[in-house]
């Protein structure tokens, strides 16, 4: 049984590291602000409205001298040549937002460059009326199409990885939105990745014992908790959760 990845997620804004409830800066990244060390993955995501591509690659490089682990980076990759230049300063994977769900073209392009195992495809869920949407532009967009087909579809044109979050929970501290996860996770053969909600350790001990998930990521808690992610696991690991050391 492959174990379970437990993946840190880090917001910029203009380089500066943001919580993503209401977007609040924190000045605190160093090697220092979170355990590095024990981490399975990292996911950098640019938010900034004019990038700086340079900007955010110097930050790339801060971590990619800190923390050896597989990082995936994300935000505004629109075209090949700007996947490329990630790809060329270390990164493992990139990930794949909205842009992707409208037009598969360059998931296509991308996936058949790098291979699947190098795409990952994030997709923002909101629910309405009892259902979940896929959204785009952060949230703001529903669209009006089955999720499950996009997802497949997106599967079907390259991605290897999915990363799904309901909005709605995103920065709560609440708990991740289980029965969409179930829902999403019982439906495809490629590793699911859950983001939004993680406000402790038992949120996460709850995502892995209550679905199928290959990793939780997690984000906010840690502008919050000087606790380790090694303290994360050993907790995991006495509930029986298969957690890598």
């Amino acid at each position: 049984m492959l174990k379970k990845r437990i993946i840190i997620t880090l917001t910029f804004f203009d380089g500066i590291l943001f919580r993503t409830k209401n977007f609040r800066p924190d000045y605190r990244y160093t090697k220092n602000f979170i355990d590095l060390w024990s981490i399975d993955e990292l996911i950098l995501v640019d938010i900034s409205k004019k990038k700086n591509p340079n900007r955010f690659l110097e930050i790339i490089n801060f971590f990619k001298e800190n923390c050896f682990v597989p990082i995936t980076v994300g935000g505004g990759i629109n075209t090949e040549e700007y996947a490329d230049k990630l790809f060329r300063n270390g990164c493992e994977k990139i990930l794949l937002g909205s842009n992707s769900i409208k037009n598969q073209t360059l998931l296509k392009r991308l996936s058949l460059k790098y291979g699947s195992q190098a795409i990952l495809q994030s997709i923002n869920f909101k629910k309405k009326n009892n259902e979940y949407y896929a959204t785009s532009n952060n949230g703001k967009n529903i669209i009006q199409e089955d999720s499950l087909k996009i997802i497949k579809n997106l599967i079907k044109n390259g991605a290897g990885e999915i990363l799904i979050n309901n909005v709605d929970n995103d920065g709560g501290l609440l708990g991740y939105d289980i029965k969409l996860i179930k829902h999403i996770s019982s439906n495809i053969n490629i590793p699911l990745l859950a983001l939004g909600g993680a406000g402790n350790w038992e949120h996460i001990l709850e995502l892995f014992k209550k679905t199928d998930v290959s990793g939780a990521c997690t984000q906010n808690i840690y502008h919050f908790t000087e606790e380790s992610i090694k303290s994360a696991k050993n907790f995991l690991k006495s509930f029986n959760i298969n957690v890598r050391v």
